[in-house]
């Protein structure tokens, strides 16, 4: 009886851990061009391009706002992307555990970008460098927000408003 119920917790615990590992989030590190290359995607989809960093108190408070428009616009042409500014040596450390804790499902990376000031205006002249700040892209058209946001309806009325 003993054997039987150990086996059944052992199956348990197997059975969590894989479940966790299905929901872990890969987070890839990206070089300037290919934060360049998301930039300038120019198909139909609008992209939500959010920078920002585990340290950053507003970062984190608007997180959930983003997720749930990944998850409301999931399968349509509204894609969201979370591009960490933490150091590269944070990755396994800070943003992993991150993403893994919050479940995040929209894309993440992490920019190893080396001096701001080399890829800044890239994103938009207007940046100061403060984050968080969020680039919309659909099609030729952008706008830039160096602020953070308070709720998923403001989000959606800057898509809106580009498309």
């Amino acid at each position: 009886m003993i054997t039987h119920s150990l086996s059944k917790f052992v199956g348990f615990i197997v059975l969590l851990m894989v479940t966790n590992v299905t929901f872990s989030q890969r987070v890839d590190v990206i070089s300037v061009p290919e934060l360049q290359s998301i930039i300038n995607t120019n198909n139909d989809t609008t992209y939500v391009i959010n920078f920002w960093a585990t340290w950053c108190k507003p970062c984190v408070e608007e997180m959930p706002y983003f997720e749930a428009l990944h998850d409301k616009y999931e399968g349509e042409k509204v894609k969201v992307v979370l591009i960490s500014l933490d150091f590269k040596s944070q990755l396994d450390k800070r943003v992993v555990p991150f993403v893994e804790k919050r479940k995040l499902k929209p894309y993440v990376a992490l920019l190893d970008g080396g001096n701001p000031n080399d890829w800044i205006d890239l994103v938009d002249p207007s940046w100061s460098g403060a984050i968080p700040a969020t680039l919309f892209v659909a099609g030729d058209k952008r706008k830039f927000l160096e602020q953070s946001f308070h709720d998923l309806e403001s989000i959606e009325t800057i898509i809106q408003s580009i498309n």
